[in-house]
């Protein structure tokens, strides 16, 4: 299976959370932050960290982001930084650009300048941003520890008409399927010889390493 390839400008609380996250999940992660410390800290955690000033078109340039799946500007108090990593991201074809925003008026700007996406971090945790960006499948997460993750998944495609027993998911990859979802409705009880149907979504407990494969 391909990793997914993410970058993630500007290191602080908010940027640090999201390519931690994806790093556990199973995604290769370049971290980029003017701060050496915060490069430093975060080194161990990530497939590469660099210092660099997202403010440099120079810099930006050689950071490769045509290849990443997705591209995450979280820079902190230099506005300028952001659209500016925004604007280039978005001329690279980066297919999905998250970016941090302050405030609204902010969050208006980055979205003209071509980010897909704005967050406000007050709103919304890092946490939670890594794991919308790993996987379009995931609606809820609920962390019971370090490793383990409570998931409630929509269904993939090429799951639906299949049972639970042809996907083998516990034996493949680890992940157990505690419930399923149907017109709102959770069922606990789930037949493994019942072909899945198109549009349900199924109730999880996995490895955060075995998250690539709901991905």
């Amino acid at each position: 299976m391909t990793k997914k390839s993410f970058a993630v400008l500007g290191l602080g609380k908010f940027g640090k959370s999201v390519a931690i996250e994806l790093s556990n999940a199973g995604a290769e992660v370049l971290a980029v932050d003017e701060n050496e410390e915060l490069v430093q800290e975060i080194a161990p955690f990530v497939e590469c960290a660099m210092k660099g000033d997202v403010c440099d078109i120079s810099v930006l340039s050689e950071l490769g982001l045509s290849n990443m799946d997705a591209v995450v500007v979280a820079t902190s108090g230099s506005l300028d930084a952001s659209v500016t990593a925004t604007i280039f991201a978005k001329e690279e074809g980066v297919p999905v650009i998250v970016a941090k925003a302050q405030n609204e008026i902010q969050s208006r700007i980055l979205k003209k300048v071509g980010a897909d996406r704005v967050l406000i971090p007050e709103h919304e945790s890092g946490v939670r941003v890594a794991r919308s960006l790993f996987s379009e499948y995931f609606i809820d997460f609920i962390e019971l520890s370090d490793r383990l993750r409570l998931i409630e998944a929509a269904l993939k495609p090429e799951w639906a008409g299949k049972t639970l027993a042809e996907l083998n998911l516990r034996k493949k990859h680890n992940i157990n399927v505690v419930g399923i979802r149907e017109n709102g409705n959770l069922k606990v009880n789930v037949d493994p010889d019942r072909p899945l149907p198109p549009g349900c979504s199924l109730l999880l407990i996995a490895d955060r390493r075995e998250l690539a494969h709901l991905s």
